[in-house]
Parts: C-alpha cells; sequence; structure tokens
C-alpha cells in the first residue's frame, strides 16, 4: 500500500469524508434534516409507532447524533410538536392583519388557514395525535404558549377595529372567531375519507375544496356581523 492510500483509508476510519463530516459541519442543517424527517414519521405512525432507526434512516444520520441533538424520542416529538405550530403562527404574520380592514382580514385569516391546512396535512396529523394524549408533550412547552397570546391579541385588535366601525357584534370573543374557522377546516380534511364515502361526494374533488373555502369565509364573517 503507498502512502497515498494510507492517507484515504486513515480519513475514512477517522470519519472525514464519510457520512458525520457534514453533519459535524453543519449541525444546524442536520438538525433541520432530523426535524424534518421526525415530523413525517411521527405524522405517519403517531408517537408510540415512530421509531428512532426510522427517523434517523430517513434524515440520512445515525441514532447517535439524533440523541445528540434531542435527547430521546419525547424530547424530539415535542421539539416536533413546537416546530408545527412556530411554523403556522409565523406564515400568519404574513396577512399583517392589523393593515388590513376588520372584514378582509378576517376573510383572509380564515382563507389562509383553509389553505395551510391543506398544504401541511403532517400538521393535522401531528394534532389529532397530540389530542389522543390530551396535549401531554404540548403542555410542557413554554415557547407555544406565549407564541399562541400573540396572534390571539393581533386578531383581537383586528375585531376591536371591526366593533368601533359597527361592523362586528360587540361580544364576540377572538379565540372563538378562530376556533370556528379552524373547526371547519379541520373537520372537513380530517374526516374526508369517511365523509366521501359516506355521502358519496369526493371532498378532495377542487371545486369542492374551493367551495367549502368560500364556505368557510361566509360562515365566519355571518357570525360576527351585527
Amino acid at each position: 500500500m503507498d502512502k497515498a492510500q494510507s492517507r484515504v483509508r486513515g480519513r475514512r476510519r477517522s470519519g472525514e469524508g464519510g457520512a458525520e463530516r457534514p453533519a459535524q459541519r453543519d449541525p444546524e442543517r442536520t438538525r433541520a434534516s432530523i426535524l424534518a424527517a421526525a415530523t413525517k414519521e411521527f405524522a405517519e405512525n403517531g408517537i408510540g409507532g415512530a421509531r428512532v432507526d426510522a427517523i434517523a434512516e430517513r434524515a440520512g444520520t445515525n441514532k447517535r447524533m439524533l440523541y445528540h441533538y434531542f435527547g430521546d424520542k419525547e424530547q424530539l416529538y415535542l421539539a416536533v410538536l413546537e416546530e408545527a405550530y412556530i411554523g403556522i403562527r409565523s406564515a400568519e404574520r404574513s396577512l399583517h392583519l392589523s393593515d388590513l380592514e376588520p372584514e378582509q382580514g378576517v376573510a383572509e385569516l380564515a382563507m389562509f388557514t383553509w389553505k395551510y391546512f391543506l398544504d401541511h396535512p403532517e400538521f393535522l396529523s401531528l394534532l389529532g395525535t397530540e389530542n389522543l394524549h390530551r396535549a401531554r408533550w404540548l403542555r410542557q412547552s413554554t415557547r407555544l404558549k406565549e407564541l399562541h397570546s400573540n396572534f390571539i391579541d393581533k386578531l383581537a385588535g383586528l375585531l376591536d377595529r371591526g366593533k368601533a366601525k359597527g361592523l362586528f357584534r360587540t361580544d364576540i370573543d377572538p379565540l372563538n372567531v378562530y376556533l370556528t374557522i379552524a373547526a371547519l377546516g379541520y373537520f372537513y380534511l380530517s374526516n374526508q375519507h369517511t365523509l366521501t364515502t359516506i355521502f358519496g361526494r369526493d371532498l378532495a374533488d377542487k371545486a369542492n375544496i374551493e367551495a367549502w373555502k368560500q364556505h368557510i369565509v361566509h360562515v365566519t364573517l355571518s357570525s360576527i356581523r351585527r
């Protein structure tokens, strides 16, 4: 064996040029890859059925790196939940509700929420899993309480402007308004297969999806108008 071959083998044994080198050089990318892989695994199998080996394989890393970044499976699951909620709350900020007229703002929020649910089925799966466990892991998060408080404050400000203009009822609760929007979208999508089978209407059809979006807007606005 010549010296060049010896150096190559030495680098391989020490991990240089191997699968772990990118992880060592780019920890944020590795962490993001693990989170993305874990999101898919937990969404498909729940926390009980999800396997750490499968998450590591999806992420292109190993269990040692997963434990290094997240501690254990339960802490990784909590991190996935937090990222899922941070994702929707961060995306909502792009609506700039404080810059919109009250009725337009409510309509935009309703349409945004519906589209977000459509584009992120993993989010609805994670919600279903966590509700089965009575929010056992979600209760451990302090980050999310502040995040959601800020969102409700923004919505309350939008509704207050509508009340001041005589557009909305004075007794409306911002949380109830959001629950109306979220419930209409969540139920449709989480039950679309059974409802399609029972009623013989393809709820995944584009025309039906568009019609339901308009229905969500109409119901939400009708429930708060004076």
